[in-house]
């Protein structure tokens, strides 16, 4: 029994219809393009746009373990730990061992993390209201509480 080969013209067009039907790919395609909007306008502030997120991640925390900034972020620990370790190298960040629990990790902002995220708001400032005039932030923060569901 042989198998019908589907036809290039129509494969092209399916995997067309794919791409522009997917959540997924549509997703990541909204963030890969947000993600250089911004890191483009913030080049001069002294954080990558990554970095930048993470140190306000840990800025805003109630609770400063790597377990919970982990999963704030939706990232698995050991990535976490290595980019972690980067700024902690720079400075940026500390990274202690729970007395109580030796398994446990904390971090915080060193002083000149904060002021770092401090002198980095301005340029995020002024990119997010540029971003703003051309995409409704609000639809963004509202597609990743959605995502949270998932």
């Amino acid at each position: 029994m042989s198998r019908k080969v589907q036809s290039p013209k129509t494969l092209r067009a399916d995997a067309r219809a794919a791409l522009e039907a997917c959540a997924g790919w549509n997703a990541r395609l909204a963030a890969r393009r947000i993600t250089q909007f911004l890191e483009q306008r913030m080049a001069g502030s002294g954080l990558s746009f990554a970095q930048f997120g993470l140190i306000a991640e840990i800025a805003s925390a109630a609770d400063d373990t790597i377990t919970a900034l982990a999963v704030r972020m939706g990232l698995d620990q050991s990535t976490l730990s290595r980019t972690l370790r980067t700024l902690e190298a720079d400075g940026l960040v500390e990274i202690a061992i729970v007395e109580s629990d030796q398994r446990k990790r904390m971090v915080w902002l060193t002083e000149k993390g904060a002021r770092r995220l401090e002198a980095s708001l301005a340029s995020w400032r002024r990119a997010h209201a540029e971003l703003d005039k051309c995409l409704s932030t609000d639809l963004v923060r509202r597609l990743a509480l959605e995502s949270e569901k998932l």
